[in-house]
């Protein structure tokens, strides 16, 4: 009896070893910046001047020029830092971008427009996407990059985002 006992909690332990957790743990060096350069298409982790990661990114649905609005479409460029995660993100999960900053909201205002906001780094939509930018202005990478990078990311990291 003890013996079936054993094999039993041995299996469920088996069982759930294969479970996986979009939470991920991160033991290495401290991300000091985030990078995207736009027209790559690419955005990079950095510790100092070392880059410990990059991915391919797909960006808003109209990608050219710098988030001026709200609905245009456009991913900010400029200077902002983390601000926010999301663990219960409709896109997997997903880490804010402090847009808009002072200067961003007073372009919209003389416009007499909004500047929008919720701008994430994060996964992918239930949807199937049918572009690589496809986003409101967000950047978006696939879910397993975005356990990545929620796991090495913390609040307060600069993000420059170049054209």
């Amino acid at each position: 009896m003890r013996f079936v006992k054993l094999v039993m909690i041995g299996v469920v332990l088996v069982g759930l070893s294969g479970c996986s957790s979009k939470f991920k743990s991160y033991h290495g060096p401290e991300v000091t910046r985030i990078e995207v350069f736009k027209d790559k298409r690419q955005m990079q982790l950095l510790h100092q001047n070392k880059v410990l990661k990059s991915y391919k990114i797909g960006l808003g649905f109209d990608p050219k020029g710098h988030k001026t609005v709200s609905g245009d479409g456009k991913t900010p460029e400029g200077k902002y830092y983390i601000d926010r995660r999301n663990p219960d993100s409709q896109f997997h999960l997903s880490v804010g971008i402090s847009y808009p900053n002072n200067a961003d909201r007073a372009q919209a205002y003389a416009k007499g427009r909004s500047p929008g906001g919720d701008i994430f780094i994060h996964g992918q939509s239930k949807e199937r996407q049918r572009s690589r930018d496809w986003t409101a202005g967000c950047i978006a990478v696939r879910n397993r990059e975005i356990e990545e990078i929620y796991a090495m990311v913390r609040e307060g990291t600069p993000i420059l985002i170049y054209p």
